[in-house]
C-alpha cells in the first residue's frame, strides 16, 4: 500500500469522478483508475461505486474513508517537519555592513548554534547597497544594517531595528580627549582620524559633520572592527555608532573608550532586515528572533 494511492482514492471521492480527479492530479485517467483498483483488491473492500456519471463512495468506503483522510494528515505532517528538518540543517546567510557590534553578533550565533547545532551561519561582510541588493535577490537570509536619522528605509525589505544609539568619538583609553566629557568638531579634526570607507554609514556622516572640511591626517578603514584596532594600537581616533564601542571587548579590557560629539545630535540604528517577498526558513525566523532577544539584553547591559 502506497500513500498516493490513498490520496487518489480520497481526491476520486472528493470530486465524484475519476475524469476531474485526474485532471487534478494531472496523470491519466485509466491510471488513476487502475491504482485505486489495486488499493481496493489490497483492503479487499470496493471503496467506491463507479457508475455512468462518475463515482461515489460506497458504504464500505465511508467506514473507510475517516481512516483514509487521517493518513493522508499524518503524511502530511510527516513531509512537512521533514521539510522543516531539511531547511534547519542548511546554511543562512547573514550579511552585515561591518562586525560592528561584535557582543550582539557573538551572542546572537552562540545561542542560534545552541539550538540549530547543524545549521551554519555564514557571516558575511558587506557594503549597505550590495546587501540591499544581495538581500533583494535573494542572495542573503538576512542582512544586519546601520542607519542614521533621516536614512529611507527601502520599503521592499521587512525591516527591525535591534539597537538605538548615536555616534561617538572612539578614542585611545590614554588619549588626552578621554578626560573631556564631549568631543567638539575642531577636537576632532586637530586629530589623525581613521574614517571608514565609502559605503558605510559613518563615512556619510563623516561628511555630512565636517562639511567637506579635511582632518589634520586621515586614515581609512573597512568597518568598524578594523577602525577599533587601529585606535587600540595609538594611529588615530574614529567615529562609530556607540553600540559599537559599548561592550566591545577592546573597550572592556580598557584599550579605547568613547565620547560623544559636542554639537551634534544625530541617531544611528542598527536593524535586521530580510526580503518581503521572501517565505523564511524556520531555522532563518529563529535566528532572526535571536537577534531580537539578544539586542534587548546588549542594550540592558550596556545601559
Amino acid at each position: 500500500m502506497r500513500i498516493e494511492q490513498i490520496e487518489y482514492a480520497a481526491a476520486v471521492a472528493r470530486f465524484g469522478s475519476f475524469r476531474r480527479a485526474a485532471e487534478e492530479l494531472h496523470i491519466s485517467q485509466p491510471a488513476l483508475s487502475e491504482t485505486v483498483r489495486k488499493l481496493e483488491a489490497e483492503l479487499g473492500v470496493n471503496i467506491l461505486d463507479r457508475q455512468r456519471t462518475g463515482a461515489i463512495v460506497s458504504a464500505e468506503g465511508r467506514e473507510l474513508l475517516p481512516h483514509l483522510l487521517d493518513v493522508i494528515e499524518a503524511a502530511r505532517r510527516l513531509r512537512s517537519a521533514a521539510d522543516e528538518q531539511h531547511e534547519s540543517s542548511r546554511a543562512i546567510k547573514l550579511g552585515t555592513v561591518s562586525a560592528a557590534t561584535s557582543p550582539l553578533l557573538t551572542a546572537t550565533i552562540r545561542a542560534f548554534r545552541d539550538t540549530h547545532p547543524t545549521t551554519q551561519v555564514d557571516v558575511v561582510l558587506v557594503q549597505q547597497q550590495l546587501l540591499h541588493r544581495a538581500l533583494l535577490e535573494g542572495g542573503l537570509d538576512l542582512g544586519l544594517v546601520n542607519y542614521l536619522d533621516g536614512d529611507e528605509v527601502t520599503p521592499e525589505l521587512h525591516t527591525v531595528e535591534l539597537l538605538r544609539g548615536q555616534p561617538v568619538v572612539c578614542i585611545h583609553s590614554d588619549s588626552p580627549l578621554a578626560g573631556c566629557l564631549s568631543v567638539s568638531t575642531a577636537e576632532l579634526m586637530a586629530q589623525p582620524l581613521i574614517a571608514m570607507r565609502s559605503g558605510y554609514a559613518m563615512h556619510r556622516y563623516l561628511n555630512r559633520l565636517l562639511g567637506g572640511e579635511k582632518p589634520a591626517f586621515s586614515y581609512s578603514a573597512d568597518g568598524a572592527e578594523m577602525g577599533k584596532l587601529m585606535v587600540a594600537a595609538g594611529l588615530g581616533v574614529t567615529v562609530l555608532p556607540s553600540y559599537s564601542v559599548f561592550g566591545d571587548p577592546l573597550e572592556q579590557r580598557g584599550a579605547i573608550t568613547a565620547r560623544k560629539l559636542a554639537d551634534d545630535d544625530t541617531g544611528v540604528r542598527l536593524v535586521v532586515q530580510r526580503r518581503r517577498s521572501s517565505s523564511p526558513s524556520r531555522a532563518t525566523r529563529d535566528l532572526h528572533k535571536l537577534f531580537t532577544l539578544e539586542a534587548l539584553a546588549y542594550a540592558a547591559a550596556v545601559a
